[in-house]
């Protein structure tokens, strides 16, 4: 099994903010709000999740490793912080979470962080001591996630249009449940 690669991965998070555009640039606003219900995300929400974690989360949990170690414990992050915002155009949204990534990854290049930091530990809230790679690793991951549940929660709105179809679609009886 071959482990995360810091390049490869940073390339990988680089793209998120591009394929979300793909996908939801253009798109109906209704659809981009549709959720499966109470205690589940529209697109529009996941990727203002994805925002906030670049603001609050990501970044600033790699410099505490870097700069403490485990002697301090991340601060815990509120994963439904984008549901109190003020709704702004997706467009908006989009181009937020693209300047914020951008930003996040020159910064992370700029610690010019080595295959040996990678093992440096930190302490999270509810895990405990974790490292830096699994910090990073999960980044992407977290990103992956999301990019599948908004192809998800959008193709959920076409659940009775496809007709004896959806035998094939499984996603399709799949909800997209807050984080």
């Amino acid at each position: 099994m071959r482990c995360m690669e810091l390049a490869e991965t940073i390339e990988s998070l680089r793209r998120t903010p591009q394929t979300l555009a793909a996908l939801l640039t253009g798109v109906d606003p209704e659809w981009l709000r549709r959720t499966d219900g109470p205690g589940t995300w529209s697109a529009y929400d996941i990727v203002g999740h994805l925002l906030n974690g670049d603001q609050t989360d990501w970044l600033p949990r790699v410099r505490m490793i870097m700069e403490y170690g485990a002697t301090r414990t991340f601060e815990s992050v509120d994963r439904e912080a984008m549901l109190a915002r003020a709704p702004e155009p997706p467009e908006v949204l989009l181009e937020r979470l693209r300047a914020a990534r951008s930003a996040n990854l020159e910064e992370l290049a700029s610690l010019g962080i080595t295959a040996e930091d990678l093992g440096r530990t930190g302490r999270h809230p509810a895990f405990g001591e974790v490292t830096l790679g699994q910090l990073i690793a999960t980044w992407l991951a977290h990103d992956l996630t999301h990019v599948a549940q908004v192809a998800e929660v959008l193709a959920g709105r076409l659940r009775t249009d496809v007709g004896p179809w959806r035998a094939y679609l499984p996603a399709l009886d799949r909800t997209v449940a807050a984080e």
